[in-house]
């Protein structure tokens, strides 16, 4: 059975830092796209960042230069150290996974972690 567990979320202010992990289990890790999303109240849910099995990396322009995802292996987990926050980085914060897509619709990937929120006081 497939499980995703985000952690490393909570309140910090504006200008602070938070690094957020997404633990696997249940399948081959190495293999997979692994991408994170963020959920504000009332919106849609967006692309953050995403890091393939190669290593190579996409971030939202909103996040550029802010955020960083890096993956271990051996650990089977990702993260996402996010860096200068602002209060419109607050959110709900997930994870997901794709054994072939990396892109920004959230509906092509096949699993997901229940999330972590994510608040930035101004």
């Amino acid at each position: 059975q497939v499980q995703l567990v985000e952690s490393g979320g909570g309140l910090v202010q504006a200008g602070g830092s938070l690094r957020l992990a997404c633990a696997a289990s249940g399948l081959t890790f190495s293999s997979y796209q692994v991408s994170w999303f963020r959920q504000a109240p009332g919106k849609e849910r967006e692309f953050v960042a995403a890091i393939r099995w190669s290593r190579s990396t996409d971030y939202a322009d909103s996040v550029k230069g802010r955020f960083t995802i890096s993956r271990d292996s051996a650990r089977k987990t990702v993260y996402l150290q996010m860096d200068s926050l602002k209060p419109e980085d607050t959110a709900g914060y997930f994870c997901a996974l794709d054994r072939y897509y990396s892109g920004n619709s959230p509906r092509q990937y096949d699993y997901w972690g229940q999330g972590t929120q994510v608040t930035v006081s101004s």
